[in-house]
């Protein structure tokens, strides 16, 4: 069956990726594009509804985003969020200012028109309101659907066209009843059928992995992680002998990480695995790199040379290999390149980039536009082990992102016997699967210590544990105390080289998860 789509544009939001989210969350398939899209190129989705996302810029400032005016005149249901809402007003003759007072954080949202939009929710709610320019004039045909104390046009809507505007974030988790919102419009407004799921996705995907391979071969490279081995099953279940999944030992793994992944592919999944230890070669060529992106780059094309190479090796038994698969995931997408808007490129990952432009593989992403969450429901699917699945991340560029500063061999073990002792006491506390990730950092940072009545000058270790869903947004955890003592004192009497740890109580924003 195909699926009922909504679209959003993408002004530039921070919060662009968690609107998609919400919207499949009340089962229905959501895709964003651009705000540059052209009504041709939103035509062929054949969208029931559109969503403007919010941005940063000011609707009349100069060289600010705006969308073809002809969008609205289509006769499909529009949602425009924050920025979105103002954009709305700005292009149908209403009037969009500064706001007197800027409105970041909670407001009570006092609701005056509980249909459409806002059918089934309380007359009051807390609303995250994040605004320097509001609304002051409502476009013809538009009425107020709901305030707070400093925005009396909160929300606003024109039933007829069922065109509507929200002030507020109804995507993030601060605001009640947000998915609620959001839910209303794709069903109760767009009308669309709930029918998206994991279930229809499996089916759609190994669809196209068939249609996009052929009689193709599928080179795979899994780490042992969540992404990368949901990646593998789904493909070998898609195309079966025509994927063969190598592991690169690339130098920046953890403590036995090798070891585990060989054994899970071989006894758990039973899908054939070829193992290349390459340690040496990254660790030449990561000796003494300092610089983040740097790292990133030098292991994502070199990852890229090895799987060549391993290639040459196998297709002199079976034929040639024509596809890479890779368990490239959405929030890696947006967080390394503005590839669907005017969002800020924060970082670039492996997956996407740091692959050399001569890449003789075409790419296969099977998960490429799925959240985590996700990605572990289609897991499930695939009765891939629980243990396998709820696996916490680990980033592409492994150890390396976590070793501030120059990487060493040296420094590496230190990094690696830390970040075994936060594993195994998170374990033991029965932490390991409520947390997404907890993890040590090795920073460049030596502090003067005193051990068996010696003075020490040694590394600084950080910890880092945080609550997330999507990896778009995260909280520090609050580890009891004599965890942390626990763990600190194993890491500074086991670990040869660190003599002070602390603990790291930033959240993300404005932090990111890893430090690098």
């Amino acid at each position: 069956m195909k699926h009922d789509t909504v679209i959003v544009l993408d002004f530039g939001a921070q919060y662009s990726q968690l609107i998609a989210r919400r919207v499949r969350e009340s089962k229905v398939y959501c895709e964003i594009l651009p705000y540059s899209a052209t009504v041709a190129q939103i035509l062929e989705k054949n969208p029931k509804g559109i969503i403007l996302s919010g941005g940063p810029a000011s609707v009349y400032a100069k060289g600010a985003p705006h969308v073809s005016e002809e969008v609205f005149e289509l006769g499909i249901p529009i949602l425009g969020i924050c920025y979105g809402m103002q954009l709305i007003s700005h292009a149908l003759k209403g009037k969009v200012q500064k706001a007197a007072k800027r409105e970041f954080g909670l407001a009570p949202l006092k609701i005056k028109d509980k249909h459409n939009l806002f059918a089934g929710l309380p007359s009051t709610l807390q609303a995250w309101m994040s605004h320097g320019d509001h609304v002051t004039k409502l476009a013809a045909g538009f009425k107020v659907l709901a305030s707070t104390a400093n925005c009396h046009l909160a929300a606003a809507g024109n039933d007829q066209k069922k065109i509507y505007g929200i002030q507020f974030h109804p995507e993030v988790v601060h605001t009640q009843k947000g998915t609620k919102i959001i839910e209303n419009f794709v069903r109760k407004v767009c009308g669309c059928r709930p029918s998206w799921s994991m279930d229809s996705y499996e089916k759609l995907a190994i669809e196209q992995i068939r249609q996009q391979v052929g009689k193709g071969r599928v080179i795979c490279g899994v780490s042992g992680g969540v992404d990368s081995t949901v990646a593998a099953a789904l493909i070998h279940r898609a195309i079966g002998k025509q994927l063969s999944c190598v592991f690169v030992n690339n130098g920046v793994l953890r403590k036995g990480e090798a070891e585990q992944v060989v054994k899970i592919f071989k006894n758990q999944l039973h899908i054939p695995l070829h193992y290349v230890n390459s340690e040496s070669l990254f660790l030449n060529l990561l000796d003494g790199v300092s610089e983040p992106e740097k790292k990133r780059k030098i292991i994502g094309g070199t990852f890229i040379r090895v799987f060549e190479q391993k290639a040459k090796e196998l297709q002199r038994k079976d034929g040639p290999f024509d596809f890479l698969a890779q368990g490239t995931l959405y929030p890696d997408v947006i967080e390394s390149v503005s590839v669907k808007g005017p969002s800020a490129v924060i970082k670039s990952h492996h997956n996407v980039g740091g692959l050399p432009k001569d890449m003789k593989f075409k790419l296969v992403e099977p998960l490429r536009e799925l959240f985590k969450d996700e990605v572990r429901e289609l897991g499930a699917r695939l009765r891939i082990p629980h243990d396998l699945l709820w696996r916490q991340p680990f980033p592409g560029p492994g150890l390396a992102v976590r070793l501030l500063g120059p990487i060493t061999k040296q420094r590496l073990d230190i990094l690696r016997e830390a970040d075994a002792i936060v594993q195994e006491e998170i374990y033991k506390a029965g932490l390991y699967y409520s947390i997404w990730q907890s993890f040590a950092v090795l920073t460049p940072i030596k502090s003067v210590g005193v051990m068996g009545d010696e003075r020490t000058y040694e590394n600084v270790c950080a910890i880092r544990a945080v609550h997330s869903t999507d990896a778009m947004t995260a909280d520090w955890v609050k580890l009891p105390y004599e965890l942390l003592g626990q763990i600190s004192n194993r890491i500074i009497n086991e670990v040869r080289g660190i003599n002070r740890v602390v603990y790291d109580i930033t959240s993300k924003p404005p932090g990111t998860i890893e430090w690098e």
